[in-house]
């Protein structure tokens, strides 16, 4: 399986170490893969900033190179505040690009939890679906803060 990882431009520096043991591993957002399929990145990069400019065509060339799918990275998700555009990007790119779009990659730590938790930031159905495959469980969290 070849996947694509999109993450947050406030995060451009990250080197996805977070998103490649989950990935290893298949926790988080990659728990959906069959471990005895090899996953292999084709494409990582940043949304390009707000309001998510490379969105409109790194995805393109993720898929020239093979990708099967795009994550949107948990930072776009766990970030101060999480992505506005989000759920647009979703659809956008599962429409114009006919490619499947997970939300997130490795597990919510649970430092970001408890802070949106407190906020109140999920609250609404739209987050609770949007979370939900990298929530897992506290002790999963607690590994990746």
């Amino acid at each position: 399986m070849k996947i694509g990882i999109i993450i947050c431009d406030r995060y451009r520096s990250c080197a996805g170490g977070k998103c490649f043991k989950a990935m290893k591993n298949r926790e988080g957002a990659f728990d959906i893969y069959d471990p005895a399929d090899p996953l292999e990145i084709v494409g990582y990069t940043n949304c390009g900033g707000c309001p998510g400019g490379n969105v409109e065509y790194t995805c393109g060339e993720m898929i020239k190179n093979g990708a099967e799918a795009i994550h949107l990275a948990t930072g776009m998700v766990v970030g101060y505040p999480p992505c506005r555009s989000i759920s647009y990007f979703k659809k956008f790119i599962e429409e114009k690009y006919k490619v499947k779009v997970i939300v997130g990659t490795h597990p919510i730590p649970q430092k970001y939890y408890d802070t949106h938790q407190n906020l109140a930031t999920w609250s609404g159905d739209m987050w609770q679906e949007l979370i939900k495959p990298i929530l897992g469980d506290e002790k999963l969290r607690i590994e990746y803060n």
